[in-house]
């Protein structure tokens, strides 16, 4: 009984100890993209950037920062921004390993959608921020271990109280828009 349980935790401490495959799972990715219909008059370009985890599973996370200036087209107005900073729920699965592969991804998020507007004189300044959402999907292709290309689509809305004053109801608000974009994905 007692060599029994001394070869147990030997072949334990043998399973634990031995060598594994170092993993890199996490990524950022700097893009540059353009923000399209909805709430665009035409077509803008954005960029920013995501930092997120993706391990060897089909579910990770990210926070995504985008800065879209000249979004609106208004006339006499120097500056009409809108920022967004979204956390998100990533599902992909890898295909081709997870070193040099393909991986194919649905995301989804909330948090920050912020509008800017500001004209030439300084007369008004327009500053609203807003729960927001989004929804989307993409691709991520490593041509090494450690560097890639990743493009991605999302559709983005902003949410608020529908009635203001009375019970909070959230409604979708007036903001909405896509985003189309294309960046460098590192791993590490």
């Amino acid at each position: 009984m007692q060599l029994k349980r001394v070869m147990l935790i030997a072949a334990l401490g043998f399973v634990l100890a031995a060598p594994t495959q170092a993993r890199a799972d996490w990524f950022f990715t700097p893009y540059i993209g353009a923000n399209f219909a909805g709430e665009t008059e035409e077509t803008n370009v954005n960029f920013g950037g995501s930092v997120g985890y993706m391990g060897a599973g089909i579910v990770g996370f990210e926070v995504d920062f985008g800065y879209a200036p000249n979004f609106f087209e208004v006339p006499e107005i120097s500056d009409a921004a809108v920022t967004t900073l979204m956390a998100n729920v990533i599902v992909g699965a890898p295909i081709g390993g997870m070193g040099e592969g393909v991986r194919p991804y649905a995301s989804g998020g909330a948090g920050l959608l912020r509008t800017n507007i500001d004209d030439v004189d300084d007369f008004f300044d327009v500053t609203d921020n807003s729960f927001g959402i989004n929804v989307g999907g993409g691709v991520m292709g490593f041509l090494t271990d450690n560097v890639g290309i990743r493009g991605d689509l999302r559709y983005f809305r902003n949410v608020g109280d529908s009635e203001p004053g009375e019970d909070f109801d959230l409604a979708f608000g007036d903001l909405d828009f896509w985003r189309g974009s294309l960046g460098v994905a590192f791993r590490f």
